[in-house]
């Protein structure tokens, strides 16, 4: 008598669960049809046109946007080598070569030991990598509203 019962409830419990797996199964490609991909409404087979780059700006600077901001860099710097033994910014902007250049020179904070207080004659090792503050110059547009304020 005990095996109708369990035959009665695995003829009832697999019905039943097929049906809310069938509901499940038309739920998730209704909402499939209302996503929104980053390639807009492009297939996959498809290719979208690349996006244009946006161009450095060379030579005109840039007005800070707030008091300590770190100056933008007004030209291309793609093929500088910067790393532990080379700094190609220095060629111009070290305090030795500055004026000859033509550039502007490297804030004097940029020499001071931070842990004596006493300046350098060379770049600090911490000020080293100027591409961690500073960043180049281009005419691009806003990914996202800005909110920022003074």
């Amino acid at each position: 008598m005990r095996l109708e019962g369990d035959m009665t409830v695995k003829r009832v419990l697999i019905p039943v669960v097929c049906f809310f797996a069938a509901v499940f199964m038309l739920m998730n490609a209704a909402s499939a049809e209302n996503f929104k991909s980053l390639r807009g409404q492009a297939d996959l087979e498809e290719t979208n046109a690349a996006a244009s780059i946006n161009q450095v700006i060379e030579g005109g600077r840039f007005s800070q946007n707030y008091r300590q901001q770190p100056p933008l860099i007004p030209h291309k710097i793609e093929k500088y080598q910067i790393n532990l033994k080379v700094n190609q910014c220095m060629r111009c902007h070290n305090w030795q070569y500055a004026a000859k250049e033509g550039a502007p020179k490297i804030s004097e904070t940029h020499y001071l030991d931070h842990r004596t207080g006493k300046p350098l004659d060379d770049v600090v090792p911490g000020r080293w990598f100027c591409t961690q503050c500073h960043v180049p110059q281009v005419d691009a547009k806003p990914l996202v509203e800005n909110t920022f304020t003074k």
